[in-house]
């Protein structure tokens, strides 16, 4: 869980404040950059193994043209997380390039489907250019996605800033809310069934000691 609160930074002088937003912007750059590569080499290798998808069992996969994605801006992220009404709504930003997204995305899918009943909400925001769209789209497919999903649009640095501002941009980035909409935790990185299972329950299902 990410500590409440955050000491207050000294004001930065308008030169600083734009280098420390053009360095942020330089990683979030470097990240996809690596990430491609990574994805480059690892073709093969993820082709040999031809593992099915965890999620396949929930829902199986869907036509792609089911697959519905719609783009968003940084200043509309708060009120789509509203606007799901979850008990406790789950962000996920990824890629098709990806592949720690991809190898993340089947458990995320299947928590969605596990958790569903219970309150929990998947928002998923894909990173991908505009042309890389349709290998984005043919992965939800491929992974059973029924639900609306999200691309990003806008400057990258208002894009982070609007989901954490610690954030460094590297993704999987997950973000999780409250049902008031308020962020209780975010990580970077993929993580198993386990370890988002850990995370999403005590939002939740908060104790009721707690939520006197």
């Amino acid at each position: 869980m990410i500590p409440p609160g955050r000491p207050p930074e000294a004001p930065r002088a308008p030169r600083a404040r734009d280098a420390h937003r053009a360095r942020r912007a330089l990683v979030f750059a470097v990240a996809t950059l690596c990430a491609v590569i990574v994805v480059a080499c690892g073709e093969n290798h993820g082709a040999r193994e031809g593992t099915a998808p965890l999620s396949a069992g929930m829902s199986g996969p869907i036509d792609s043209s089911r697959v519905v994605m719609l783009p968003v801006a940084p200043d509309s992220i708060a009120s789509l997380v509203r606007a799901v009404g979850g008990k406790a709504t789950l962000v996920s930003v990824w890629a098709s390039w990806c592949e720690p997204c991809r190898m993340e995305f089947p458990g995320v899918v299947r928590l969605a489907h596990a958790y569903k009943d219970r309150g929990l909400r998947v928002i998923f925001i894909s990173a991908d250019l505009t042309d890389d769209l349709p290998a984005a789209r043919k992965f939800l497919a491929e992974e059973g996605v029924e639900w609306t999903t999200y691309y990003k649009r806008g400057d990258d640095t208002a894009f982070m800033n609007a989901l954490e501002p610690r954030w460094t941009g590297a993704i999987p980035g997950s973000f999780l809310y409250d049902q008031d909409g308020k962020l209780r935790d975010f990580w970077e990185g993929a993580m198993n069934y386990e370890g988002f299972e850990q995370r999403v329950l005590p939002v939740l299902s908060p104790s009721p000691r707690g939520s006197q």
